[in-house]
């Protein structure tokens, strides 16, 4: 079981160095339509992972406390919300007019904010990925090792993009390939240093199970619907952002119930 914890969160991760490895093999940076599809597909993945993942198996763990079982669900899909609402208070992020202004007059470079802002996304990411092995680890009937699996996989494929997005742009800003390929997978380390404090703190607190996973719920949901839906939508024939986020959804449920 620990075998396949460890394999498990460390895919995430994989997924996001790949997508950074994109820079040694592509010239030119992502155009904004790809960069939209990429965006809205990593959405369906997280709201699909967010549902079946973690939600669900919340309400199936709170089923004791019967027609209550809600509570512990929404105690901690506000919580997630809440807590990624401070992160995103505290730690500055790199949107459009952030883009635009003179760099030179903030205290952090351009290159600095852009890895901050795909380690704020990442955060929820890991605590997911953490918060489903520690089910799986405290032998939970409601969560298989396919079902943890399916959870890091769907990640996994949402990092691909995302580390593509963050090292291309690096490159074309003169970054060397090198340069921009460690900023990328700079990124992603913060996923599997958070999903284990997760599977720590659930293994401490087990009848915290439904908070936890419902908390890194929240937490996905507030990034999806906070930063990836309004940059899908930006300029024309942003219709290619909502089917890829169709898309998105629909393998990770598939995912989900195939090998959960």
């Amino acid at each position: 079981m620990i075998r396949n914890a460890v394999i498990g969160i460390l895919v995430p991760f994989i997924g996001t160095a790949l997508g950074a490895a994109c820079v040694f093999f592509t010239k030119h940076e992502l155009g904004r339509g790809v960069q939209r599809a990429l965006l809205g597909f990593a959405g369906g993945v997280m709201v699909a992972a967010s549902v079946w993942s973690l939600i669900i198996p919340a309400i199936e763990q709170s089923e004791q406390m019967g027609r209550l079982s809600f509570i512990p669900v929404v105690a901690g899909f506000w919580g997630g919300i809440l807590f990624l609402m401070l992160l995103d208070h505290i730690i500055p992020r790199l949107n459009n007019n952030a883009a635009k202004a003179d760099i030179s007059s903030g205290k952090l470079s351009k290159t600095a904010m852009l890895v901050l802002a795909v380690t704020l996304h990442n955060i929820p990411e890991g605590m997911a990925v953490g918060a489903i092995y520690a089910g799986y680890l405290s032998g939970s009937a409601d969560i298989t090792a396919g079902t943890a699996f399916a959870l890091a996989m769907g990640i996994a494929i949402q990092n691909f993009p995302e580390g593509a997005i963050i090292s291309m742009p690096l490159h074309a800003e003169n970054k060397s390939k090198c340069r921009a390929f460690a900023y990328g997978v700079l990124s992603g380390v913060v996923e599997p240093i958070s999903a284990v404090i997760t599977v720590f703190l659930a293994g401490v607190i087990i009848p915290a199970m439904p908070y936890i996973l419902s908390f890194a719920a929240g937490a996905m949901i507030y990034v999806v619907v906070e930063e990836l839906i309004p940059e899908m939508h930006e300029g024309e024939r942003s219709n290619m952002g909502v089917v890829m986020f169709s898309v998105g959804f629909t393998i990770m449920m598939a995912l989900d119930v195939a090998l959960g």
